[in-house]
């Protein structure tokens, strides 16, 4: 499959890695110079193209006419709108994802015919209006047929990952810990992200796995 991602923030670095990682040609566009050097040591000069992914002339040298998949993931909904109604009517692309940085431009993407949305934002707010006791795990949704959960965990004093690095923990098989809710605010996680009392995880794990994950997480 050959994906192109356009923005080279946290969320395209880290998906950028994931599908790397499992063998899929992609590259990964970023307007800026310096980021774009700097992501280029995270996963190779050969996946990073320097450029405007909204201008027709970058798109057309990164091959968005062959893309299999188009994920627009700036910071600026205005820009990802574009990449996507580009995408979808300039180079007939099938599938195209965008982040949705405000909930209420969600409807403007699925007019034009965008395939998903996903709004950090509105993930948060969903969470935030739930009242959830300590280490409790939560199910809020269900991927792959149901074969895949993700879940929610607010941490307390006493579970045995707070204060550790995600990378010291021994997460069940196929299982990332991919947002947090902190003090209100939400935020991308990597491995030297410290986990902190009162912390609101949101993971995503293999339904078969949801148990071990809770005896991680729960004290």
């Amino acid at each position: 499959m050959y994906l192109v991602l356009v923005g080279g923030g946290n969320v395209g670095i880290q998906l950028a890695k994931r599908m790397l990682a499992k063998g899929h040609e992609l590259i990964l566009m970023e307007r800026d110079p310096k980021r774009a050097q700097r992501i280029a040591t995270v996963i190779g000069e050969d996946s990073v193209f320097l450029g405007d992914g909204c201008e027709i002339a970058t798109q057309k040298a990164v091959g968005f006419a062959r893309a299999d998949v188009v994920v627009a993931v700036t910071g600026d909904d205005e820009d990802n709108l574009v990449v996507c109604q580009m995408a979808k009517q300039l180079w007939d692309v099938k599938r195209i994802l965008a982040r949705v940085n405000d909930p209420s431009h969600e409807t403007i993407f699925r007019h034009i015919g965008v395939d998903l949305t996903v709004s950090a934002t509105g993930i948060i707010e969903q969470l935030l209006e739930q009242q959830i006791a300590d280490d409790e795990l939560i199910p809020i949704g269900a991927l792959s047929r149901g074969q895949i959960e993700v879940v929610e965990v607010r941490l307390s004093q006493r579970s045995p990952a707070t204060g550790k690095q995600v990378r010291e923990l021994t997460l069940p098989p196929q299982t990332n810990i991919v947002w947090i809710i902190r003090d209100g605010q939400g935020m991308i996680v990597d491995g030297s992200t410290v986990l902190q009392d009162e912390d609101m995880l949101v993971a995503v794990v293999p339904s078969e796995r949801a148990e071990e994950l809770r005896l991680l997480l729960k004290a």
